[in-house]
């Protein structure tokens, strides 16, 4: 998949992309090459012992110095160069927290990466009684442009999530802070593989995030502050 990817950046960066960087979170060998080069400058970093999704970002975007960051996945298949132009547009908006675009299931349906605030209670409206999102309070990081300001300013991913919730985080934070979530009318594919309804490890991690979340400080004052007013 990240081969596949980096192919695609490749054809489709239309200039837009100045540097990409591939963490390696389980040894791995050195990805190859395109034979005429890379068109941006290209970094892999390889991790000593396997890390979570926000420390593997936090730790990418050290190497960031351009004006804005991309979190994404390596099972997200691309549009062409308007994705990034479109992108860019809306992420310079007076306002924008980060701008995201379209996720589609492979089978063509609408991907549900928009959500309301996880709380128990949204959770039981969703999955027992099925019931509709009463608004979008966070969007999932498969594929996200940032500007580096505002990922710097809120100090990256909270990395005490180590997978799963690290997302809802960083969003109810930026909306804390004033800033909004800003959606890009340009599809993409996302093959979204999601681990904790197969795997008892990733259950296990996702529970841990969502007690942390719901007794931590950030998701009350998003309740208290932002949705109440």
């Amino acid at each position: 998949m990240v081969q596949d990817l980096l192919r695609e950046l490749c054809d489709g960066h239309g200039g837009w992309i100045e540097h990409v960087i591939v963490t390696h979170n389980i040894p791995e060998p050195t990805l190859q090459e395109p034979a005429e080069g890379w068109p941006f400058r290209f970094t892999e970093l390889f991790n000593d012992r396997p890390a979570g999704f926000g420390a593997n970002h936090n730790g990418a975007f050290e190497h960031c110095f351009s004006e804005f960051f991309c979190v994404l996945n390596p099972d997200v298949e691309l549009a062409g160069p308007e994705l990034w132009r479109s992108l860019v547009a809306a992420a310079c908006e007076p306002g924008t927290g980060l701008a995201y675009p379209v996720l589609l299931n492979p089978d063509g349906s609408l991907q549900d990466n928009e959500r309301e605030a996880v709380t128990p209670i949204a959770l039981l409206r969703r999955r027992l009684l099925k019931q509709p999102q009463r608004g979008i309070d966070w969007v999932s990081a498969a594929f996200w442009l940032v500007p580096a300001q505002n990922y710097r300013r809120l100090g990256g991913f909270d990395e005490r999530f180590f997978m799963y919730c690290e997302d809802t985080d960083f969003c109810l934070r930026l909306r804390i802070a004033g800033l909004g979530l800003r959606r890009v009318e340009v599809a993409v594919v996302h093959q979204a593989m999601r681990g904790s309804g197969r795997e008892v490890r990733h259950l296990a991690w996702h529970l841990r995030s969502l007690w942390r979340l719901w007794t931590g400080p950030v998701l009350r004052r998003y309740l208290a502050d932002v949705t109440a007013s």
